[in-house]
C-alpha cells in the first residue's frame, strides 16, 4: 500500500531540520555528527529522533568532513545540504537549511541540533503538536527557558535567514518577536545539555 501524502496533514507541512555542520573545536576537531552514541554516528541518532516524531521530511545540514559524515552515517532518505561556511557558525547552517526548504511546498522548518541526544521524539511531537500555519513561531522551553527544539513557520524563514549570523542562530529574531513565540514546557520529557566538550562525552553511551 502505498502513502498517500495528505497536505492537510501537519506531518507533511512540517520539514525536520538537523544542523549538523559543526566542526567540534572544544573536541579537537571531531565533527559532532560522528561522535558515536548507542554504537552509531550521532547524525543517525537525531535524524531517528526526528523520524520518530513523524517528520516525513528530514533535511540534514553538513559541514565538517561532509564526505566521512556521508559514508559513516545511514541517512537515506534524507535531503543532505552542503553547507560551505560551515565554520562560520550556527547561522550559516540555518540559512543554508532554509533556503533548502524553498520550493517544496513545506510550511514550516522544526529545526533541531545534532549534539542534544538527550532531546528525544516525546520533545518533538509537544513542539510539532504546537503547530498554527506559516505564521507559527515555537519553541520548546526548560523550567521556563527557551531551548530546542524550535518550529519556524514559513512566514518568518526570510526574517530568520536575514538576522542568521556567526552561532546566534535565530537566537536574535526570536527575541526581537518574543511576544508571539509560543514555549512548549518539556523539561519533564528531555534534557536540552549540549555535547560541546570533552566532559561532555560523558552524556554519551
Amino acid at each position: 500500500m502505498t502513502h498517500k501524502r495528505d497536505p492537510r496533514d501537519p506531518h507533511e507541512q512540517i520539514a525536520g531540520l538537523l544542523l549538523a555542520a559543526g566542526g567540534g573545536r572544544r573536541l579537537g576537531g571531531r565533527p559532532k555528527a560522528l561522535l558515536e552514541h548507542r554504537g552509531r554516528p550521532l547524525v543517525e541518532h537525531a535524524v531517528g529522533v526526528l523520524r520518530a516524531a513523524g517528520c516525513g521530511r528530514i533535511h540534514v545540514v553538513l559541514g565538517a568532513q561532509a564526505d566521512d559524515v556521508r559514508e559513516r552515517a545511514e541517512l537515506s532518505g534524507c535531503v543532505l545540504v552542503d553547507n560551505p561556511d560551515w565554520a562560520e557558525g550556527m547561522g550559516s547552517s540555518l540559512r543554508a537549511g532554509l533556503g533548502s526548504l524553498a520550493g517544496t511546498g513545506v510550511r514550516a522548518a522544526l529545526v533541531s541540533l545534532v549534539d542534544q541526544p538527550g532531546i528525544g521524539p516525546d520533545a518533538v511531537t509537544r513542539v510539532l503538536g504546537a503547530y498554527e500555519g506559516d505564521g507559527s513561531l515555537v519553541s520548546a522551553a526548560y523550567d521556563g527557558e527557551r531551548g530546542h527544539p524550535v518550529l519556524f513557520g514559513a512566514a518568518h524563514w526570510a526574517g530568520i535567514a536575514a538576522t542568521a549570523t556567526g552561532d546566534r542562530g535565530a537566537r536574535a529574531y526570536l527575541k526581537e518577536h518574543a511576544s508571539a513565540v509560543r514555549l512548549v514546557e518539556c523539561a519533564d520529557v528531555a534534557e536540552p545539555y549540549d555535547i560541546d566538550t570533552e566532559a561532555d562525552l560523558s552524556h554519551l553511551e
